[in-house]
């Protein structure tokens, strides 16, 4: 599914899981691991209870560099992220930002970096979801 510019494609492993065979796909493709960030913990800490919920940030500085070139301002929404989040049935769902919106965001003309970040990052999602 596909909402204001997030896809969000069914998992089939626990989001900790999904998150380590994300990171494992990112890490086989050149990309670089920027962070990884544990909500569900981040709110235990605190005393709150979340289901859980972890965030991936990784990219590719020969990728993000041009949108950031034709527009500075798509550095909030760069590096890549991806987030593995648990939905109140049990369903695992891994969610992420569509270079194209990204571009569109900060009036960058979608194409050559946006097509190769949105292939790259079909195919780390799927493999990381996929059983």
């Amino acid at each position: 599914m596909a909402d204001n510019g997030l896809t969000t494609i069914a998992s089939h492993h626990a989001v900790k899981d999904t998150i380590d065979r994300l990171e494992a796909e990112v890490k086989a493709k050149g990309m670089t691991v920027f962070a990884r960030i544990d909500h569900a913990k981040g709110a235990r800490d605190v005393g709150l209870a979340l289901r859980p919920t972890e965030l991936l940030i990784f990219g590719n500085a020969r990728a993000g560099t041009p949108l950031m070139q034709a527009q500075q301002t798509a550095g909030i929404d760069l590096p890549l992220k991806a987030l593995a989040w648990e939905d109140a049935a049990g369903k695992v769902w891994l969610s992420c930002n569509e270079p194209d919106w990204v571009a569109a965001r900060h009036g960058i003309a979608a194409g050559g970096p946006t097509q190769a970040m949105s292939a790259a990052l079909a195919t780390v999602t799927k493999a990381a979801a996929e059983p």
